[in-house]
């Protein structure tokens, strides 16, 4: 069975659950070692996002914001926030794992994995909507990710961006909105902050692993890293290397920055 001809077909699944049932058929298979990478296979093109047409999209300045997390609305709005991102996240991993070509096994072997997660984490939360009466769909949606999909077409801006920028920013937002829930503990806030914990540990690994290809890739093309990093980021979101970021340090010294990447993004003069 072909590799990229059938990780194509899941990618492409409109449907949530239909994605999760087909992600976890194409897996397994992967995990079994029946899949073999066909030669010169060309990548499929990113217009729009696989959920265009079951998913009301709206500019992200209309989404509802999350508020007001000891009321059911509240949860409802956060959970459903949450639960786009680790869907979006699902398409981007796949994406990673489909579109970049001639790389070692390890490579696939990693993103496949962080889709793995992201699956299991959109469960988690879609469950918790469920319980709330609501479901992965009832709010309006933005394409962020998607975006940012879109503008990272090769390797080295992929790895900088996806996971070493936006889902390293998870690393610093998961603990503020584990505070506000800490706020509130009721008991139905004890169980998003259970996934929450589950997501955010993960996502140690996830930026880990974006950080290890990023710099593999830089070490191919005979760049360095820390300023490679920065004009990447520059380039695609304009200003964004002078904002003073609040830094979760010991997430991002163990997901693979350096000091002197947090100092500069934090604008701090040591990164303790």
């Amino acid at each position: 069975m072909n590799y990229y001809y059938l990780l194509e077909k899941v990618i492409k699944v409109s449907q949530p659950k239909e994605k999760v049932k087909k992600f976890k058929e194409f897996y397994t298979h992967f995990l079994d070692e029946n899949l073999t990478f066909e030669e010169n296979y060309l990548p499929y093109e990113m217009i729009e996002p696989s959920y265009e047409n079951v998913l009301k999209i709206v500019p992200p300045q209309k989404i509802n914001k999350r508020k007001y997390v000891n009321t059911k609305e509240g949860k409802v709005n956060l959970l459903h926030t949450i639960a786009h991102i680790e869907y979006s996240a699902i398409d981007l991993a796949l994406d990673a794992a489909l579109r970049f070509q001639n790389m070692p096994k390890k490579y696939y072997e990693d993103w496949l994995e962080v889709a793995n997660d992201e699956v299991r984490h959109f469960e988690m939360i879609e469950k918790l909507l469920h319980e709330l009466d609501s479901f992965y769909g009832d709010i309006e949606v933005h394409t962020n990710l998607f975006e940012a999909m879109k503008k990272t077409p090769d390797l080295l801006s992929r790895m900088a961006v996806v996971p070493r920028y936006l889902e390293a920013n998870g690393l610093e937002q998961n603990p503020k909105i584990m505070d506000k829930l800490n706020s509130n503990p009721d008991e139905f806030n004890k169980k998003i902050l259970k996934a929450l914990n589950t997501i955010l540990e993960e996502e140690i690994d996830h930026v880990t692993k974006g950080d290890r290809w990023f710099k593999y890739e830089c070490d191919n093309l005979k760049l360095e890293p820390e300023t490679t990093y920065l004009e990447i980021l520059e380039k695609i979101y304009p200003g964004s290397t002078k904002k003073r970021y609040d830094i979760n340090f010991e997430a991002r010294k163990q997901a693979g920055f350096s000091c002197d990447e947090l100092k500069f993004l934090s604008k701090q003069k040591d990164c303790n």
